[in-house]
C-alpha cells in the first residue's frame, strides 16, 4: 500500500513510518525542512518538503506521491502555542484533505485528541458530543480539533483516533519533556481533573492498524483514567521531580473526564501494550533530580 504520512517527523509520525515500512508498505513523508528529509529517506521513505499552509505545493506534492491513503500526524507544538496547533488543525488539515480528495485518496487517518468533550460524570465515549460552547481558552483546542475531525470527513472513507495524553520518549510527559520541567519546578498540581494517557509506542501502533479499520471514531488511550491526585505523584518520581503540591479544594471541571477505550478494544481489536501509564511511566528509567 501507498500511504503518505504527513508530520512524518513528528512524535507518532516516525514511529508509524517505521512500522509501515516494516511491514512492507511504500511511504512518502512530508517534512518542513531539508535536514529531515534526509533523516526520512536514510530510514527507507520517500521524502517530500512542503509547507502544509501552501495548498498549491502542498497538492503538487500529494499528486506526485499518489498514496492510496493519508496518514494526518500534523502537529505545531514545538513553542508550547495552543494557538498555532490549533491553526495547524484548521488550516493545514484543510488542505491535506482537499489535496488528497483532489486525487482520488479514498481513505484518510488522522491524530486527534481524547480531553475535547463536554462535561460529563464518567468517561467519555466516542459517541459523547464534542465541547462546542467550551470558554477560551479551552474553546481554541477544541475549535481547532472540531475542524480537523470535519475536515477530515469529506473522505469517503475516514478514521479519526483521539488520543488521551502522550508520554514516553520525544512527548512532553517524559524526563525530558515540558510537563517534567512544570514538575521540577512544582507547577504540576496533583489535582481533581481525570486524564487519560497512552504510550507513544501504542499511539503509533493503532495509527497502522487504523489503515484497516472501519470509519469512524476511536478513542486510543489505556484502560485507566486517573486524577491528578492519582498520577501526578508518581510522574514526578519518575522524572526525578520533588512530590507536586496537592490541591485538594479545587473540584474537577466537567470535562476533565478521561476517555473510555471499550470500543478500540473490544471492536477494532487494538490492545496497548502498557495497559495503565503505571505500569508505562515504570518501566521507563528515572530521572535523577
Amino acid at each position: 500500500m501507498r500511504v503518505l504520512v504527513a508530520g512524518a517527523t513528528g512524535v507518532i509520525g516516525r514511529r508509524a513510518t517505521d512500522l509501515l515500512l516494516a511491514r512492507g508498505h511504500q511511504v512518502t513523508g512530508l517534512s518542513r525542512s531539508d535536514q529531515h528529509a534526509a533523516t526520512l529517506r536514510a530510514r527507507g521513505a520517500d521524502a517530500m518538503v512542503v509547507d502544509v499552509y501552501d495548498a498549491e505545493a502542498l497538492a503538487d506534492a500529494v499528486k506526485a506521491a499518489a498514496p492510496d491513503v493519508v496518514m494526518h500526524q500534523l502537529t505545531d507544538l514545538s513553542g508550547g502555542s495552543s494557538e498555532a496547533n490549533a491553526r495547524m488543525r484548521r488550516i493545514g488539515t484543510r488542505n491535506l484533505t482537499d489535496a488528497a480528495l483532489t486525487v482520488g485518496v479514498r481513505r484518510i487517518v488522522a491524530q486527534s485528541v481524547a480531553w475535547a468533550y463536554q462535561a460529563g460524570p464518567n468517561p467519555a465515549d466516542e459517541g459523547t458530543p464534542l465541547d462546542l460552547h467550551a470558554s477560551a481558552p479551552r474553546s481554541t483546542t477544541v475549535g481547532g480539533v472540531v475542524a480537523l475531525e470535519s475536515s477530515v470527513r469529506d473522505a469517503p472513507e475516514w478514521v479519526v483516533l483521539r488520543y488521551g495524553l502522550l508520554y514516553g520518549p520525544d512527548t512532553w510527559y517524559t524526563p525530558g519533556g515540558l510537563v517534567a520541567e512544570q514538575a521540577r519546578r512544582r507547577e504540576l498540581m496533583a489535582n481533581a481533573d481525570v486524564s487519560s494517557f497512552v504510550q507513544v509506542d501504542d499511539a503509533a501502533e493503532a495509527a497502522v492498524a487504523a489503515l484497516d479499520w472501519p470509519t469512524g471514531v476511536a478513542n486510543i488511550c489505556d484502560d485507566e483514567p486517573a486524577t491528578g491526585h492519582e498520577w501526578a505523584p508518581l510522574f514526578a518520581r519518575w522524572v526525578g521531580a520533588p512530590e507536586p503540591p496537592k490541591d485538594l479544594d479545587t473540584p474537577r471541571p466537567g470535562w476533565a473526564r478521561g476517555a473510555d477505550n471499550r470500543r478500540a478494544r473490544h471492536e477494532l481489536g487494538w490492545e496497548p501494550r502498557y495497559r495503565s501509564w503505571r505500569d508505562g511511566f515504570t518501566a521507563a528509567p528515572r530521572a535523577r533530580f
